[in-house]
């Protein structure tokens, strides 16, 4: 009897999905277990090996925990909103819900293969409209609360209109824009209703606003950070300009110190953690205020060192600072415009990032110093940020090295104000054991103490005051895309109103252009039916809009990490129309116990989705103000990626090993066309594209050598391995086991298909283990102590493997555990049963399989887990070497508790040791109990 994997995979992934084998229910008298994986976006190139690392590593992980007793929720979705698809559109035309689902339909039949265990009664598409329904009223709720410093919590903005009406303003302690204006209870009822309307926009979570932007020409849209690559956009390597524009934001700020707090009771890791704390930054220091000198115009500074102030000899704004155009003097006008315009060409990241290259250009203008009163020059430079503090800093050369390299290139003055200490090569950046010099009441203060004291005189100056601030800037919710979540935004006289919750969702609709119109607008723009009518409360024509009724919806959409903030949350109740979830839901799951995924979304999706559960939880809506206890990063499952070596300006390709003697260019080839002695199918390559087909080869020693290099696995760099192709050949559970015998999960490890074999040899000998002659066959008589030990090593092992998340380790276990049972020529159910249920969350298939054949009709899935007993680890006798004068002669198993006396008496009579002996007695007898025995003589 063959162990034919191809058809007993077939029959257990159709099995399961007939039974619903894992669905889970939203109330049981078991303990919950929720196991998370990040879905994913589905791309029309489908799943590479690479993909399913996290998903098998979860799945193991939800396997274990059901037989062990727990209602386990696993379930899967896909991030189906995106760019790709937009730009796939853009190019053919097809509407991207039609390629969406052509992809999902690919990634849906390649995830059935590999066996999951997933409960795809709760599958979730971010581009459903019953999906992004709910996304749209957690908008809403974001725009109808604000943030109440005092009780540090979001709370309904009808509390603050209450407040207003009352009080006005003045004794709001809560987060808004900067600009908010003092106002009376008075005042406030005397405003009107556009003018009211806009003071609440400047406190609501949600709110519009001008706001510097990573602008992408080519691809039409506002780019995140963390979707920009060295100073490109990562999706097609556009340029990416900065640009003022008027976009829908999210006030993360408000959360910027809950967020890093909540840090300390998530089991995330550290260096995801880390991540998370230097992109919020928080940083203790003090706001200052500059006049400038001849202008009505003040710089606000927040800077971390105030008690450094006296040593400020220049100062510099971001190239983008509202102030520069003001300020800048006739004379210096045409240099700061172009220093601004080339500015405007680099991302914010790649200006951070660039610590080598020192630019700049004076304004011609003079900030008075708040102390001394002297004149310092104002500066712009690309190293300031706009979005970081005020986009000004009070530039300190002798305290700070960019400060330093800065005021050295362009011949600044350097003045120290450090007690003994030498700046003539290099600032001064430490802050212990440094004393303050040349800076009046600050002189002979350590670091400490002039802080306190220069933030004490700052604020009896009323030139500032103390402040925390933090690096993390207000998210920006616009995509000017057209496949994306609708808002659920209609404008009244340019003010944006919010769709009652009972007219949602808002749908996207159908244009005939999926790039900005030529005026410039979004997509939306090219809609002919985009228009909210308040009277019959659905979207109608654009051509009706009156003034009266029927109003413009917004034509921006959410962006990409809109539709995973709370799609966690929405598995829980995943077909609920009424609501997002039922209390019954959300209180019986609470939150994720287990959750995999990229740590490349350490700042964009896994903070993100943070602030929205902090405000639902707020709000009242979930229980708890973090998603997921633990979080674990799966590493990359890397390609080995075949290089050709093209001649410089010629259709000439040299073999790697001649290389040397050409300027060449390294191509990446498919690495179908090579095979594993690194030899290229020549005409294959030739064949691949039209360019190649006229090539000239030279070859050494008749073949042509290709370079290998351990890359991403990436379609771009044509090193990708299908999964689909590794389960025809070898089966899903050989795939599974493999991947996780590659190596630790959070490690990057290479892909090397060659090593997989050893995986399926490995099935077919645990398949043996079932069959005698040919025929299923299994024995009812009582194990062996030994079967007994390998069993119960085996159970111990994978349990412990399982708690540290070791699988790589468990695939050795098992193979260690059929070695030994198969030397033993083990066929005992007792065994061999609990041996198919141990197995099975690594590879279900088989054991599916293996468990049917014992005799039960019921999933092996749903099984309890073997029971360890210590006992059958613990050693009864054992077998001593006995040695004479040091030479080993025989072997002589004995009760571990014998005691020296009888352990002597007992060898010394065996007749192997009268034959070693030969009449003879002996000099002393060495006994270490569990151990030696040694005969001298």
């Amino acid at each position: 009897m063959e162990y034919n994997f191809r058809e007993i995979e077939a029959k257990w992934q159709k099995f399961w999905a007939d039974n619903q084998t894992f669905k889970a229910e939203n109330t049981s008298e078991k303990p919950k277990f929720y196991v998370l994986d990040m879905f994913p976006y589905p791309s029309g190139a489908g799943l590479h090996v690479g993909h399913p690392l996290g998903y098998i590593a979860s799945d193991i992980y939800a396997r274990y925990k059901r037989h062990k007793g727990f209602n386990v929720m696993h379930p899967q979705g896909y991030d189906s909103f995106g760019l790709p698809a937009e730009q796939y559109a853009i190019q053919t035309g097809q509407h991207p819900a039609i390629t969406t689902e052509a992809n999902i339909a690919t990634y849906r039949k390649q995830l059935d293969k590999i066996g999951f265990s997933f409960d795809w009664s709760r599958e979730v598409r971010t581009s459903d409209p019953n999906y992004y329904k709910w996304t749209q009223w957690i908008f809403i709720q974001l725009f109808e609360s604000y943030y109440c410093n005092e009780a540090n919590q979001a709370r309904a903005i009808s509390e603050l209109i209450q407040i207003f009406e009352t009080e006005g303003n003045s004794k709001i302690n809560a987060a808004c824009d900067e600009d908010t204006a003092v106002f009376s209870a008075e005042d406030w009822k005397n405003y009107s209703e556009e003018e009211q309307q806009k003071i609440l926009l400047k406190y609501r979570l949600t709110f519009l606003s001008e706001t510097e932007v990573n602008w992408c020409p080519a691809l039409g849209t506002v780019l995140a950070n963390d979707e920009i690559v060295n100073g490109v956009s990562e999706r097609g390597g556009h340029t990416v300009v900065r640009k003022k524009m008027k976009q829908w934001s999210m006030r993360i700020t408000a959360y910027a110190q809950r967020l890093l707090d909540g840090l300390d009771k998530i089991d995330w890791p550290q260096p995801l953690k880390d991540a998370q704390t230097y992109w919020i930054g928080r940083s203790e220091g003090a706001m200052v205020s500059f006049k400038v000198a001849n202008f009505d115009a003040k710089i606000e500074v927040f800077t971390t060192r105030p008690d450094t102030i006296y040593g400020v000899s220049f100062m510099t704004l971001a190239p983008e600072h509202e102030l520069v155009s003001k300020i800048t003097t006739p004379q210096q006008k045409e240099a700061v415009e172009a220093y601004v315009k080339a500015t405007a060409k680099r991302s914010e990241l790649d200006r951070m990032a660039d610590v080598k290259t020192i630019s700049g250009v004076f304004t011609g203008a003079y900030a008075l110093h708040p102390f001394t009163g002297e004149k310092v020059q104002i500066w712009i430079g690309d190293y300031v940020l706009a979005s970081y503090g005020t986009g000004a800093v009070m530039a300190v050369p002798c305290g700070d090295e960019r400060d330093y390299a800065f005021a050295k290139h362009f011949n600044i003055e350097i003045p120290n104000i450090f007690e003994g200490v030498d700046i003539s090569n290099e600032a001064c950046s430490t802050k212990e054991g440094i004393k303050i010099a040349n800076s009046d009441f600050l002189n002979g203060l350590t670091y400490k103490k002039a802080m306190k004291r220069i933030i004490y005189e700052i604020e009896q100056k009323g030139i500032g005051y103390g402040k925390i601030n933090y690096r993390l800037r207000d998210a920006v919710f616009s995509r000017q895309r057209y496949w994306g979540e609708p808002f659920p935004v209609y404008y009244k006289n340019g003010l944006p109103q919010m769709i009652s919750k009972k007219y949602l969702p808002i749908v996207l609709p159908e244009v005939e252009k999926y790039l900005p119109t030529e005026d410039g607008k979004p997509p939306l723009g090219n809609a002919t039916v985009w228009a909210w009518d308040t009277v019959k409360n659905e979207v109608v024509s654009i051509d009706l809009i009156n003034g009266e009724t029927i109003f413009p919806l917004e034509l921006n959409t959410m962006p990409g990490w809109a539709g995973s903030s709370q799609y966690f949350n929405r598995y829980m109740d995943a077909n609920n129309n009424e609501e997002m979830f039922s209390k019954e839901a959300i209180n019986y799951w609470q939150d994720v116990d287990l959750y995999i995924g990229g740590s490349e979304h350490a700042t964009g999706h896994l903070l993100y989705s943070r602030f929205w559960q902090k405000f639902m939880f707020d709000r009242g809506f979930v229980p708890t103000d973090e998603y997921a206890k633990k979080l674990i990063n799966q590493g990359m499952i890397t390609g080995t990626s075949a290089f050709v070596y093209r001649v410089e300006g010629e259709n000439k390709f040299v073999s790697k090993g001649l290389k040397s003697n050409f300027k060449v260019q390294p191509i990446h080839s498919d690495v179908s066309f090579v095979n594993a002695s690194d030899e290229l199918d020549i005409e294959a390559f030739k064949n691949w594209r039209e360019e190649y087909k006229e090539a000239e080869f030279i070859l050494e020693d008749g073949k042509y050598i290709v370079g290998r290099e351990v890359e991403k696995m990436s379609k771009s760099k044509y090193n990708v391995v299908n999964p689909d192709e590794i389960c025809e050949e070898y089966g899903a559970d050989s795939l599974r086991l493999f991947e996780m015998f590659l190596g630790p999960l959070e490690q990057s490890k290479p892909w090397k298909t060659s090593g997989i074999s050893g995986v399926y040899s490995f099935l077919k000998k645990l398949w043996k283990l079932y069959i005698v002659n040919g025929e299923f066959s299994v024995s009812d008589d009582a194990p062996t102590k030994d079967e007994l030990k390998t069993l119960h090593k085996t159970i111990k092992k994978v349990e412990e493997d399982i708690a540290n998340f070791s699988f790589n380790t468990s695939v050795s276990t098992f193979m260690i555990a059929v070695n030994e049972l198969t030397a033993l020529k083990c066929n005992k159910r007792a065994i061999l049963e609990p041996l198919a249920i141990i197995i099975e969350p690594y590879a279900p298939h088989i054991a599916e399989e293996l468990w049917h054949k014992l005799g039960h009709t019921s999933s092996v899935a749903t099984e309890d887990f073997p029971i360890f007993e210590a006992q059958h680890l613990v050693e009864s006798s054992k077998e001593y070497p006995v040695s004479f004068n040091g030479k080993m002669r025989f072997k002589l198993e004995l009760p571990l508790d014998m005691s020296k006396e009888d352990i002597e008496k007992t060898v010394l009579a065996h007749q192997k040791t009268q034959d070693q002996l030969q009449g003879r007695t002996p000099k002393k007898v060495i006994i270490v109990p569990g151990k030696i025995i040694n005969i001298v003589g």
